[in-house]
């Protein structure tokens, strides 16, 4: 019985000075979610939003959630609203917002996103 516990002890003991070996091990507290099926298949960057510019929102990977604007208001849900009921993600074009992980992507979307889609066309004192 004393051999069989010294064993035990022994091939813990051998466990633990080989994981240590291998480099860092992360312990967490929760199962990590996957992202989405549609965001990076093969590859994982660090980035906290998505935007898909087509559809004027984004999604948030940390929070695992939809951001867009309900009647004037930024919103976040779970699932996306009817309208893009039939909108399939993984065919979608969408930018990866890199070096943001503020809360508030109102303020992020105002500063980078006021002049997309607009032409210089109609812009007074410019001809041609």
């Amino acid at each position: 019985m004393a051999n069989f516990k010294m064993f035990r002890y022994l091939l813990v003991l051998t466990t633990l000075i080989f994981i240590g070996s291998c480099g860092p091990v992360v312990v967490t507290t929760g199962i990590s979610e996957p992202p989405p099926p549609w965001f990076y298949p093969n590859r994982v960057e660090v980035v906290r939003y998505v935007y898909f510019p087509e559809y004027f929102f984004y999604y948030d990977l940390s929070a695992r959630t939809y951001i867009y604007l309900d009647g004037g208001v930024w919103v976040r849900r779970n699932v996306l609203p009817p309208r893009y009921r039939n909108l399939d993600l993984r065919r979608s074009r969408y930018e990866r917002i890199k070096g943001y992980r503020n809360d508030d992507i109102q303020r992020y979307h105002e500063e980078h996103n006021a002049n997309r889609g607009r032409s210089n066309r109609n812009t007074p004192g410019r001809r041609g």
